[in-house]
């Protein structure tokens, strides 16, 4: 059949646009699955999961695990339990275990076990690269050692378990190419043990562990202070590797790296996850490991040479955390549920899911990132590809500019050359996309910037 000559100038344009969408490179792509999944968390559901977790007087490591109704181990089977009930719901997608180690130390005088409870939802093409939400069950009060008096815990932590709770039931309706991770851990205030059963777990089933998003104190918007902020939520995440090795020292403090770790980049990633799905709710990347001189689970995955960020409310009021309850001079005391924001934990949850979900469909982090361009004008970046990557971006910022500035999708290649901009002046990082537009987290050049796990050194 011939084409009306009226007809042929628009057959052609779209026979060039059609041809030019399939030539041009993969390109990052706002996803309606995302945004829809940024308003599914449950107000009610949180309020339900952090009222049961309450319920059980205290969750202190060291408290009764033999009670059906007090104590950390009634605690854990109630969390088991309603993992399970979720697994149930979708068909059995999610896998529970329980690893658990022996611990003595100076927070736990007496040989005791502390044991995680832990949802597996496998990947379906990636099963191996992880990504896993954390928050501990643990509670306690003034009395660190005091595994008797009632500890509430409502904001620390069950607001972080409640979470990731929430999460684990959201997400097992959705699809993930990567395996996610949902862990309620114990021993926190104990010396941050449940979050090495989880790291030494993690090594043991050979995880690539992505991101680990512990999050610990979340559910509270009114400062100390007399702040009220319902929109802040700072991600705090280490500046160079915990066991970077001194040689690996050496060669980032010449060329750079210092803030550019996979933890700082992950961090990165959720701030424009943010930007981009939850309007209403600002990401304050904070550059340090965790609040001054304090600590959280994320740890030992970074010692265990996995990233890890913790997520953790804008504004703390401590007259809640780790107190007897108590009034005094007209200021109520202790961790209840009444100081629990939920449509703010709704909203730190929401970044969550959001985040999981995007990294779980995402390509894996290219590897191999490398730069070169002494006395050049411009800049020749190489990366190895990764499977399920349509195609690359080439990112770049100033040095002392805290976000990815300036990009360039360079399509299904291992390196590019960035004309015109020398390599003195800016750093660089490689992302990889997929063919539906969800693009992996940027990754700085070197050992500093990679995803791949970084063992700890060995003895001498």
């Amino acid at each position: 059949m011939r084409l009306a000559p009226s007809l042929l100038p628009l057959a052609l344009c779209l026979a060039i646009s059609t041809a030019y969408a399939a030539d041009a490179p993969a390109q990052l792509r706002e996803q309606p699955s995302l945004h829809a999944l940024a308003t599914a968390p449950s107000e009610a559901e949180l309020h339900a999961t952090i009222a049961k977790l309450v319920s059980f007087g205290t969750r202190h490591t060291l408290s009764d695990t033999k009670s059906d109704k007090r104590g950390i181990g009634a605690a854990r089977r109630w969390v088991k339990s309603q993992f399970e009930d979720i697994s149930k719901a979708c068909g059995g997608c999610i896998e529970v275990v329980t690893p658990s180690q022996m611990f003595t130390g100076k927070r736990v005088p007496q040989s005791t076990e502390v044991m995680d409870v832990v949802a597996i939802k496998r990947g379906k093409t990636d099963p191996k690269r992880v990504i896993v939400m954390t928050g501990h069950l643990d509670s306690r009060v003034t009395d660190v050692m005091n595994a008797t008096s009632d500890a509430p815990g409502a904001n620390d932590d069950a607001s972080g378990v409640a979470a990731l709770m929430e999460a684990a039931r959201l997400l097992s309706k959705e699809d993930n190419d990567a395996t996610l991770v949902f862990a309620a851990l114990s021993g926190e205030e104990q010396g941050l043990y449940g979050g090495k059963v989880l790291a030494d777990y993690a090594v043991s089933q050979g995880w690539n562990v992505q991101a680990d998003l512990n999050n610990d104190i979340v559910g509270n918007s009114h400062g100390q202070n007399g702040v009220l902020d319902n929109t802040t939520v700072r991600i705090f995440s280490e500046g160079t590797k915990t066991n970077e090795t001194p040689e690996q020292a050496k060669y980032r403090a010449y060329h750079g790296g210092e803030v550019d770790s996979p933890s700082r980049n992950v961090a990165r990633y959720m701030e424009q996850i943010a930007s981009t799905y939850l309007p209403d709710l600002r990401v304050h990347m904070v550059y340090r490991t965790d609040r001054y001189s304090r600590g959280g689970d994320q740890v030992p995955f970074l010692e265990a040479g996995y990233p890890g960020v913790r997520v953790t409310e804008g504004h703390e009021d401590y007259t809640r955390q780790h107190q007897d309850l108590r009034t005094e001079k007209g200021i109520k005391y202790g961790d209840t549920i009444d100081g629990v924001d939920f449509r703010y934990l709704a909203r730190v949850t929401a970044l969550n899911s959001v985040t999981m979900a995007a990294l779980s469909r995402a390509p894996a982090p290219p590897s191999g990132i490398s730069i070169e361009g002494a006395l050049a004008t411009d800049t020749t970046v190489h990366w190895k590809k990764v499977p399920s990557a349509a195609g690359y971006i080439v990112h770049w910022r100033d040095t002392t500019a805290p976000q990815w500035q300036y990009s360039r999708a360079v399509g299904d290649s291992d390196q590019a050359v960035i004309k015109d901009v020398v390599i003195d002046d800016w750093f660089f990082g490689v992302s990889a996309v997929s063919a539906d537009g969800y693009e992996s987290p940027v990754v700085f050049p070197g050992d500093a910037g990679s995803f791949e796990r970084s063992a700890a050194p060995k003895s001498p």
